[in-house]
């Protein structure tokens, strides 16, 4: 028998080929052809969305986004959404930290007939949705009071509290440091105007990026995007602001901030500084923190606050993006007694990994993971188009996904060590406990 291990080939990638086209109208485009299941999904984004309000207008475009399938042309928000509802289609915009993204899945025919294709009606709403939108009063009433709700809701628990505090912190002075959804007092004061600009901030063809996966076909594809983005304003798009560098006091000097909670467990929002997204060692990086923070029950993190010492029930961390810059964000839960203890281990665990990189098979593992879930993303054509929208936006290549498997499994022990020296930072790890935590 030999002494060596035959290794299996890599996993493949994102497998459906990915075709960059460009409409009659000159309207730019990822396409990924799928007939095996009758449907459709389409994605569309720009730059910008929460980092765009005006100062005491946060929320704005949260509630346009919203708004945009609350009535639109000659249908009000009931006629709209029963519309919706007949032909099977979903429909969606929303607003976020830094973008502004919308999208439908729609159900396709039989080939060779046009029976029970609800594409063209959902190219016909969709279009509506972005040249004709309503805001009629008792929508925008509507709309205001549940975004009211939900921002109250999101600071009835310690977790809410740091998360607001967390990104107020990271970047004081930044729109960043506001809460995308905006504050019950942003909400209540915010004119229906504010709401209609924060729309046509966003709706145009400057910025915009398209992307589609299903039974289409690339002739179909081309003209349904000359109907639904042809008519937008052609005039440019507002410019959103750089990241600004990370202001949270660090662990290791100034401690936790906290903000005071009558709760009986802290809940604690953790991060530093992580790496652009066109980085080379995005991919090296994800290893890193997998071993570290992201591997469930394998992790270091969750070995030691957990397994080891019954601190949590859990504790992770990830990459986030914003404004195409990676960031390191993580959280725990712990009873307030605990809470200072479980910050020294985070705090150790983070300068070991960074100072000794993660073992051989801690590597070998970590990739291994990160390859086999690949294809579990791409689910269905909704998810794949969202997904394909989000690399487009951080300016991907359209091979990147199908090269994702190689480029992890060229990746070796003293790579990713060396990533993360580089990448972790425990002189900038900060945090934020929300609660009464006992000791800090």
């Amino acid at each position: 028998m030999s002494d060596t291990l035959t290794q299996a080939p890599a996993p493949a990638g994102f497998t459906l080929p990915i075709r960059e086209i460009r409409s009659p109208g000159g309207i730019s485009a990822w396409l990924a052809e799928d007939h095996s299941v009758p449907v459709v999904s389409l994605a569309w984004g720009w730059d910008g969305g929460a980092s765009l309000d005006p100062e005491g207008q946060e929320g704005a475009a949260a509630v346009a986004a919203a708004l945009l399938t609350e009535g639109a042309g000659d249908l009000n928000a009931a006629d709209f959404q029963d519309a919706l509802r007949d032909a099977g289609i979903g429909l969606s915009f929303h607003g976020d930290r830094d973008g502004f993204e919308g999208g439908f899945r729609a159900l396709r025919s039989p080939p060779g007939t046009a029976e029970g294709d609800a594409l063209p009606e959902a190219v016909r709403l969709a279009r509506l949705a972005l040249t004709a939108p309503r805001f009629d009063a008792e929508a925008v009433e509507r709309v205001r009071a549940r975004s009211i709700a939900g921002a109250r809701q999101a600071l009835e628990g310690p977790r809410g509290q740091a998360n607001r505090a967390f990104w107020a912190n990271s970047f004081p002075a930044s729109p960043y440091a506001r809460p995308p959804g905006g504050t019950a007092e942003s909400l209540a004061a915010l004119p229906a105007d504010a709401i209609r600009a924060a729309a046509a901030r966003h709706l145009r063809r400057a910025g915009l990026q398209v992307t589609a996966s299903g039974a289409i076909t690339e002739a179909e594809f081309g003209r349904a995007l000359d109907d639904l983005f042809g008519a937008l304003p052609d005039s440019d798009a507002p410019v959103a602001p750089p990241l600004p560098r990370f202001a949270l006091p660090p662990l290791a000097t100034g401690g936790a901030q906290v903000v005071t909670v009558d709760a009986p467990q802290c809940a604690v929002i953790f991060g530093q500084p992580g790496l652009a997204v066109s980085d080379p060692d995005w991919e090296a990086a994800q290893v890193v923190l997998r071993v570290l923070a992201g591997g469930g029950f394998s992790s270091r993190l969750m070995t030691e606050v957990r397994v080891k010492r019954g601190l949590s029930y859990g504790i992770g961390a990830g990459l986030d993006t914003v404004a195409r810059q990676g960031l390191i964000l993580g959280s725990v839960a712990t009873e307030n007694a605990r809470v200072a203890e479980t910050l020294t281990v985070l705090r150790a665990e983070w300068a070991r990994m960074a100072a000794e990189g993660p073992s051989e098979e801690e590597v070998r593992d970590a990739v291994a993971f990160l390859t086999g879930s690949l294809p579990l993303q791409f689910t269905d054509s909704r998810r794949t188009a969202s997904i394909l929208l989000s690399q487009r936006r951080n300016n991907r290549a359209p091979d990147w996904l199908a090269g994702r498997p190689a480029r992890l499994a060229a990746l070796t022990q003293d790579k990713v060590t060396e990533v993360s020296k580089r990448l972790l930072q425990p002189e900038a790890l900060g945090a934020v406990v929300a609660g009464k935590p006992q000791g800090l």
